[in-house]
């Protein structure tokens, strides 16, 4: 929850590839007061089955910009999606290196200014990934 000393984030993810919320992906979260400002890490969560991420840690007073760093790559390699793409003969493994996974992470840093709520969303698929500002 944001006061009028701190902002609040929260975000949530959604697998275009099968329309469905991406469950299970960890979460972490640091920040930094001014842009040459060293980052501190906050700690984590992850993904509900909504996939939602509601219990991220409260932000520091004088926070100025937010990364929010998702860890993609175990999700991509669950057995559960491996088999929803086989079902949609999505091509999983195309141009995707040795490991298999093209993304095995997301990094996202925004600004903040106190007293506001940031939600941000990341639409997420093997080969593509866009955030924006939600509500």
């Amino acid at each position: 929850m944001s006061t009028d000393d701190t902002a609040s984030v929260s975000t949530h993810i959604l697998d275009t590839s099968i329309g469905r919320p991406a469950e299970g992906v960890a979460i972490t979260l640091a920040a930094r007061a001014g842009s040459g400002g060293d980052w501190a890490a906050l700690g984590g969560s992850a993904t509900d089955a909504d996939g939602r991420c509601k219990d991220l840690p409260a932000l520091p007073v004088g926070t100025t910009h937010v990364r929010l760093g998702f860890e993609t790559e175990a999700y991509f390699l669950s057995k559960q999606k491996r088999q929803a793409e086989a079902q949609q003969d999505a091509p999983a493994n195309r141009d995707s290196g040795a490991a298999g996974v093209f993304f095995p992470e997301v990094a996202i840093t925004f600004a903040v200014v106190p007293g506001e709520h940031y939600h941000v969303p990341l639409l997420l698929n093997p080969f593509g990934y866009s955030v924006y500002r939600g509500s």
